[in-house]
């Protein structure tokens, strides 16, 4: 990486690093749907493959706009969190068990996002870059909902298979069992 000095620098720096971040999401995205057992897990993972391709063009606007070129930068972070969740996928049959891994590790890969996306916002309005904060809140937006519907889906159905056995995974193991995101539920 290149020095950075100011502030400029850095916001390049960050958009060069989620650019790339999406781009390797396109590819995960589709192989986290098909190893998903559940369609309402599949789902969720196919409708943010849309969303991730518009997130790109966003961001591609942005380097237009700054008149910069997308390349020049690997989010070494990204390709640990998809490494990690690959790891499990193949670690693990698939079952409901398996669609509770992939919730997690997605969560994982959403909130890095977020916290991503926030800072470029925050290092975009005090650039007075409005343009590039507007097209960035709408990513975030789109980031913030995608955790949430995983948080949604597991606290609802996923979790609650898995630790029930249902799929052929094994029962709860302690006295709660954790959705992702943390919420909890009593075990019966």
């Amino acid at each position: 990486m290149a020095k950075v000095t100011t502030m400029e620098e850095l916001f390049l720096d960050e958009i060069r690093d989620l650019y790339d971040a999406e781009r390797q999401l396109i590819k995960a995205l589709p192989e986290m749907a098909e190893a998903a057992s559940s369609d309402e897990l599949r789902n969720v993972f196919e409708e943010h493959f849309e969303q991730t391709v518009n997130q790109v063009k966003r961001l591609e606007h942005i380097f237009q706009v700054l008149d910069e070129k997308p390349t020049g930068k690997k989010c070494a972070a990204m390709t640990a969190l998809i490494k990690e969740g690959n790891d499990m996928v193949n670690a693990i049959d698939e079952t409901a068990v398996r669609d509770a891994g992939l919730i997690a590790a997605a969560q994982k890969v959403e909130h890095y996002e977020i916290s991503g996306y926030g800072s470029a916002r925050a290092h975009a309005e005090l650039l007075g870059d409005n343009r590039a904060v507007r097209l960035i809140e709408e990513t975030l937006f789109e980031e913030k909902e995608a955790d949430e519907k995983l948080n949604d889906l597991a606290i609802s159905l996923i979790n609650e298979e898995a630790a029930d056995g249902s799929n052929g995974a094994a029962g709860p193991v302690g006295p709660k069992t954790r959705a992702a995101g943390g919420a909890s539920r009593d075990e019966p």
